[in-house]
């Protein structure tokens, strides 16, 4: 087993309720623990509660996020949680009805608050499920799942403990900060650090991108971080493959650290989903007509209008409909071309950009296809042709 692909697939290994994980992953940790501080520059917390490697992104991407938050209201909530169990003890017990009282108190600072709203109750119900499904709560009685139906349902909770490691430990103040890109500024600003720190952001920024990230992306010849990695391309892949397994592509604008089908980690594309298949069937579509309808640039990305990426999704419907599942030959136009477009974007495949879209270069590095016997949709040949 790979303990440091263990602790990049989970948020973190909780020893009371994953024993068996929590010491395996233990045992190993000196073995690896120069390559996560070196060389990805991450944080291991490591105590008889549990094991968290703090994975702060180089970048932030489209696809980082709770994925089961729908509105910025869920992490708002969230957040006023982890304030109320900071002054909770472990193992102490609360009601919810004290929990809303609290929540409701600290974000009627920020935003209107009513419980009469079911969008604004299912906000609730997700963060406390979120909250819930990490351990973070434990319920003794009661139930969170109807909340959605009103609040007036009482459910008894226990601080566990664990919700004091869920943010990420900061070493600077944030409190002028107003959006994720200052997060980034200072790394990036490279004119106003010592060499030395240069050189440690940079590295780390390219390991943390290689291992997390589907892409890492540049523009131009001259762009340092590149430069880096074409460079120190030996040793980058070394050290990726004996911590990580998998291989290293460079190419004049893109980078990828890929790993085998049969020795996969993590989540994967492609993958035995209708999704990603009808993706990469989309991405072929997309490398075999490029020349005719789309104009190549530069930095290997294809540009083509969002009409023309609309048409190109719906005739593969129309020309492998007999394969794909129920849910897809029937889903709606709007909703089929929002998954697959939503899909792409999360996969760094693509990017928009007003009317237009790019085609970045991970979309060239799989290809769908069936076999030559199947039999395509009548009307299609014709439209191909």
């Amino acid at each position: 087993m790979n303990e440091v692909r263990t602790l990049l697939e989970q948020f973190w290994i909780a020893r009371e309720t994953d024993k068996e994980t929590y010491f395996r992953v233990k045992r190993e940790v000196p073995r690896f623990r120069k390559f996560i501080q070196e060389q990805l520059g991450w944080r291991l917390i490591q105590n008889e509660k549990l094991l968290k490697l703090e994975k702060i992104p180089a970048h932030a991407e489209s696809f980082m996020g709770i994925t089961e938050f729908q509105e910025l209201r869920d992490y708002c909530i969230l957040c006023v949680v982890l304030i109320f169990l900071e002054d909770k003890e472990e193992q102490e017990q609360f009601l919810l009805s004290e929990l809303v009282d609290f929540i409701s108190l600290h974000l009627k600072r920020v935003m209107e608050v009513d419980w009469n709203s079911f969008s604004q109750r299912k906000s609730l119900v997700r963060a406390l499920q979120f909250a819930e499904g990490k351990g973070m709560l434990k319920v003794y009685e009661g139930s969170s799942d109807h909340l959605s139906e009103g609040i007036g349902q009482e459910v008894l909770y226990e601080n566990t403990g664990l919700s004091r490691y869920f943010a990420v430990g900061l070493m600077k103040d944030i409190s002028e900060f107003q959006s994720w890109k200052d997060f980034e500024k200072e790394s990036s600003e490279a004119g106003m650090q010592p060499d030395a720190d240069r050189v440690r952001n940079r590295v780390n920024r390219i390991y943390r991108q290689l291992a997390v990230c589907p892409a890492m992306y540049w523009d131009g010849n001259e762009d340092a971080d590149a430069l880096y990695l074409k460079n120190q391309r030996q040793w980058v892949e070394r050290y990726l493959q004996a911590n990580l397994g998998g291989r290293l592509d460079v190419h004049k604008n893109a980078a990828f650290w890929m790993v085998e089908e049969d020795d996969t980690y993590g989540l994967v594309h492609p993958r035995e989903a209708m999704l990603p298949e009808l993706v990469s069937l989309v991405c072929s579509e997309i490398r075999h007509r490029a020349e005719g309808e789309t104009v190549r640039q530069t930095a290997e990305k294809i540009r083509m209008t969002e009409l023309q990426l609309d048409k190109l999704i719906l005739r593969c419907r129309r020309k492998w409909n007999s394969a794909w599942s129920k849910e897809y030959r029937e889903m709606d136009e709007e909703r089929l071309l929002q998954n697959v477009k939503e899909y792409m974007k999360n996969w760094m495949m693509l990017e928009t950009d007003g009317s237009h879209v790019w085609i970045l270069p991970a979309a060239g590095k799989t290809s769908g296809f069936y076999p030559n016997d199947f039999k395509i949709q009548k009307g299609a040949e014709e439209e191909d042709a």
